[in-house]
Order: structure tokens, then sequence, then C-alpha cells
């Protein structure tokens, strides 16, 4: 496995594994990877003869007072993650790399990113757009991987792909879970011991909305109440957004009768959390 901080770099490695006839997966990350992101490399690496792993820390999707500074980075302990999944290629670049002294071209996106994170965070997903697409313009991978916790973002890529005509096939995978339930991410690390009890109540509440379904509920308001309920029982929880939509456009939904993201974002202390199911 190599380490490589150019698109220079990347791009030659990858040509020459196009010469030999060689597939490419590739998983983008901002590294302090866990266990979720490890799935991703693992697929990315059983549907694939070669892998890139992205680490990057993308300022661009950050907003104003965010976590930029404090994100964890640890790229020794992510390298010997992705060699132990069998990733071939880590591109780990500076910020200078990715966006030179006069850099002035964004993508952005309507409607889809409106409403649940994009609405509490109305650049994130520019800088995501943005970003993935200079990462798939220098990988030029077959397929790349992403974690359905970031529904949204899953979405979005997908709708990106679709209408900009990128050769690229977008593969979703599933919520990776510790064992009480907690969504794995890399913001867990923020949790002290009390915030980490308190922060399995996004799953629960999660649950009690999927049983409601389960049982023929179609209200979504009434689907939405309950899961806030539970959540308010937990002191340290603050909610950011309970939202159900449609999977197509991310809209919310009155009733239940197409596939729908039920997706929540709640602050535990000072860490803001997000999970989801799709039914």
């Amino acid at each position: 496995m190599k380490i490589v901080k150019t698109a220079y770099e990347v791009r030659n490695i990858v040509n020459e594994w196009r010469k030999k006839g060689l597939s490419v997966g590739f998983v983008p990350t901002m590294g302090y990877l866990h266990e979720g992101h490890q799935s991703l490399i693992e697929k990315a690496v059983k549907e694939n003869d070669r892998v890139v792993v992205s680490v990057f820390v993308n300022p661009m999707q950050f907003g104003e007072n965010e976590d930029f500074d404090s994100y964890p980075r640890d790229i020794d302990r992510d390298s010997e993650i992705c060699e132990k999944a069998g990733c071939s290629v880590i591109f780990n670049p500076d910020i200078s790399e990715m966006y030179g002294e006069y850099f002035s071209s964004f993508v952005n996106m309507n409607t889809l990113p409106q409403r649940l994170c994009g609405k509490s965070r109305p650049i994130h997903f520019k800088g995501v757009c943005t970003v993935v697409t200079k990462l798939f313009n220098i990988v030029c991978p077959d397929r790349a991987y992403f974690g359905q916790k970031d529904a949204q973002q899953l979405a979005i890529i997908k709708r990106m792909v679709s209408d900009l005509n990128f050769n690229i096939n977008i593969i979703g995978c599933p919520i990776v879970r510790e064992e009480d339930g907690l969504a794995k991410s890399s913001r867990n690390t923020y949790l002290n011991a009390e915030e980490r009890k308190a922060a399995v109540v996004l799953s629960r509440s999660l649950k009690i909305g999927k049983s409601l379904m389960e049982n023929g509920e179609k209200s979504a308001e009434k689907i939405i109440s309950a899961v806030k309920e539970e959540i308010n029982k937990e002191k340290l929880a603050k909610i950011d957004y309970i939202e159900i939509v449609d999977m197509n456009r991310l809209q919310p939904v009155n009733e239940i009768n197409c596939q729908v993201l039920v997706a929540i974002a709640v602050y535990i202390g000072k860490t803001r959390l997000i999970d989801n199911f799709i039914m």
C-alpha cells in the first residue's frame, strides 16, 4: 500500500492499473477511520481489483464556528486500518493541493440540500459536492462507496453523478453501529462518558419510529412526535431536526406512501450527531 500526496501521483498509478485492465474502487473519507469506513473499504476491495481511499479533512464543507480545527486526524492509525482492509493507495493531500491560491470553481445543487443537514449547515453540501467532484476527476474510479449514515450526502452524490453524467457507479452501504446501537462516527470521540451513554437516545428513538411504521402507522406527524418525545426524555439531548422525507427529492411527506428517509440530528452536549433509517 502506498500513501501519496498529489493528484499527479494518483493519476499515474491509476493509469498504470487501467493499462492492465484493472477495475478501480474509491472510498472518500475525512480520516480518523472507524469500523464503518473499514466496511466500505472491504466492500470496495471485494468488488474491484484496486482501491483508493482518500483521507482529506475538507475545509470547504465546514461552516463558521464548526469543528474543522478540532476534527480528529491520525494518518498513521488510518493507514493501519486501510492496509488491513486491503486498500491499494491512500490519497492524503494537503489543502494547497486540493485548493490552489486562485481556486474559484464550485459545484452546487438545488432542492436536495435544502432540508435536513443542509438547512442547519447551509454551505456544507456545496463543499461536499465540490470536493467529491474533484476527487472523482482525480481518481476516475469505476465505483465509489458511501455510508448510509450520511443518507442526505449519499442521495446528493447519486443525483450529482446522474445530473452531470459521471461514469461512476455509486454504492450505498449500511450503517455500522456500536453494540448499544449508536451509529459509528468520528465525532463520537468528542463525547465524554456521560454523553456517550446519552447518545444512544438517537438509535433508541428511531427504533420507536420504525416500529410504528412497521405496525402500519402512516402519519408522518405521529411518527415524528413519538421520536421527539423519546429524545426529549434525555436531558443532555437537544434536537436539531427530525424529518421524514421522500427518497427522491428529500422533501417532507405528510403520509407514508412511498420510500422515505427518517432522519434526525441531535446535539449531545456540544456534539452534533446524526442517524436515520430508510423504509
